[in-house]
């Protein structure tokens, strides 16, 4: 009887023991997890004061009332500056511009294979939605490099809180119409920081392009045009032995 309490009591201890070092193992997790939430704050699109509002006409801009709003005192400014040195707050900054240099690249090379089509690609880096525009293919809405971003950011934010893309969508701008894809570049650390965009201008192609057969054989002479010839092989093993037979296309039923 004794033996047997004495082995009931001992579980009971060891089991506290375990529940107990649980409880502190689940509570050091959560301490580390605030403290680093709170090294890295929000981002900086998640603050209420976020100072770039959309005009009437659809515009990004700069507001001076929001700006305000996130001005610190001269106490605070000087304790800013000390972090922002202590943190070598300058590399993070360039940190988000060397992030999109490949995405540069890609938007580049993606733009000249399509060149004189009227389909326009470019890239905004949202960290600086004054001057975001940083590359520009195919020049179809007149922007220029350095250029501040309209809507997009904004647009961008409330969209990620609905889970929602921004494929395939039109714009209607006065007369002027496209077609229109928005891919957001993510970070883990920092949120939303670029984004890359392909407007089509619609008007173009249907009123411009397809007026008579020549402009249309213009057109795709510049959509399919190459700069070299390789010998290599992007089909899989069985349309790879069909194209050998002569299928000339991906819906060529004929072999």
């Amino acid at each position: 009887m004794i033996k047997t309490l004495q082995s009931e009591l001992s579980i009971n201890v060891i089991a506290s023991i375990i529940v107990s070092l649980m409880f502190l193992a689940a509570g050091f997790l959560w301490g580390k997890y605030k403290e680093r939430r709170r090294k890295f704050g929000r981002n900086l699109e998640e603050y209420d004061f976020y100072p770039f509002t959309v005009s009437r006409e659809n515009f990004g801009e700069f507001s001076l009332k929001d700006f305000r709003l996130a001005q610190l005192e001269p106490t605070e400014q000087k304790v800013f500056a000390q972090l922002f040195e202590k943190y070598n707050g300058k590399t993070i900054v360039d940190d988000t511009h060397e992030f999109l240099e490949n995405y540069e690249r890609i938007v580049r090379l993606i733009g000249k294979s399509f060149p004189n089509t009227g389909i326009e690609i470019l890239l905004h880096n949202l960290a600086d939605p004054a001057h975001s525009l940083i590359t520009l293919e195919n020049n179809v809405t007149g922007r220029h490099l350095r250029d501040g971003t309209t809507n997009l950011l904004i647009d961008l934010k409330r969209r990620q809180l609905l889970n929602e893309d921004k494929l395939n969508y039109e714009l209607n701008i006065g007369t002027r119409k496209f077609k229109c894809t928005t891919i957001p570049i993510k970070r883990k650390e920092f949120g939303i920081v670029g984004a890359i965009c392909i407007n089509i201008d619609a008007n173009y192609i249907s009123e411009e392009v397809l007026k008579d057969r020549q402009r249309i054989e213009t057109w795709f002479a510049n959509f399919c045009r190459t700069d070299m010839q390789l010998d290599e092989n992007i089909l899989s093993k069985d349309e790879y032995a069909k194209a050998l037979k002569g299928k000339r296309h991906f819906k060529d039923e004929a072999v």
